[in-house]
This record gives structure tokens, sequence and C-alpha cells, in this order.
């Protein structure tokens, strides 16, 4: 128990690593949503819950944005198990976006005769993505020492949350 919870120095390099490689997947993952938004658009699919999208993006780049300033203000520690279990997380996500293929976007795009994607991780709960993103909202702070900053942003983030997945299980109950 005692190593699950123990911090290693490590160069403040390697925080920046981890926290470039983190902010490239996210780009990676806006280009993807982008081109899926494009062609759902094209075949008449409309955005649900457009209002709420600019403080979901906000609280993401806030918590890379606080992470870095942690990181540059701060001694660099890191728990190695903390990491292992961020990363372990990253599989999960790509099961997610996997599972809804062409229909994965980062905003609420509905095609309205679009079937309900009931298989992969969706077997298991409702909305797996947004469970992938509490644990990593607090997980990846938490494995750099910066717990005030897990707090925070998993407040913001819940808070988020329950206006979007309000806005997305409206939009999914109009499909039926």
């Amino acid at each position: 128990m005692g190593q699950l919870l123990s911090f290693v120095a490590v160069p403040r390099a390697w925080i920046f690593m981890v926290l470039a490689l983190v902010a490239i997947q996210r780009i990676a993952e806006l280009f993807i949503s982008r081109r899926h938004e494009r062609a759902l658009r094209a075949r008449g699919a409309v955005e649900h819950g457009a209002a709420h999208y600019p403080f979901i993006v906000a609280v993401h780049a806030g918590w890379l944005m606080a992470l870095a300033l942690w990181a540059a203000f701060r001694s660099p520690v890191m728990n190695p198990a903390g990491i292992a279990l961020y990363l372990a997380l990253q599989p999960v996500r790509a099961w997610v976006i996997a599972s809804l293929g062409r229909y994965w976007t980062t905003r609420i795009i509905s095609l309205p005769d679009a079937p309900l994607v009931r298989g992969g991780p969706y077997r298991f709960l409702k909305h797996p993505n947004y469970a992938v993103v509490v644990l990593e909202i607090a997980l990846l702070p938490l494995a750099l020492g910066a717990w005030p900053i897990a707090a925070v942003f998993s407040v913001l983030n819940a808070l988020v949350l329950w206006v979007r997945i309000s806005a997305e299980n409206r939009a999914l109950a109009a499909r039926g």
C-alpha cells in the first residue's frame, strides 16, 4: 500500500512530456471529432447543448494549464502507480471512441435515424466516456502530487458534466 502512495522526484521535463502527450492526444481527438461532425452534419445531424460546450473546453484546457503551472513552480514529483493507472484508462478511452466510430464527437451531435450504440463499453455504462474523463481529471493531478488541482477541477468537471449529461440524455431520448 505504501508504494501506491509514494512519490518519486523526477526531472521537470518528464512532467512536461506527460502533459504534452496528453495535450497532443486531446488535439488529435479534436481533429477526429471535427471530421466526424462535418460528416454527420452533411447527413442531417443536429447539435444539442451547444451553449455549454465552451465551458467543457475551458475546464479541460484550464486543467492542463493548471497542471503545467503546478509543474513549473513545484518540485516535480510523480507517483508511478498513479501514472500507470492513468495510462490504463487510455485503452478504455480508445474503446469508447472505437465503439461510437463515426458517431463519436466532442459535441453532442445527433443523427435522428442513426442507431443508438449499445455495444462495447456501452453494454456496461450509459456514458462510459464521461466515466473515463472523471477518472482522468482526478487521477493525473493526483499522480503528479497536485491534489488541489484534482479537487478543484473534479468539482468543475462535475458541474459541466451535470449539464452535459442532461443535454445528451434529452438528445438520446428524442431518438427513442
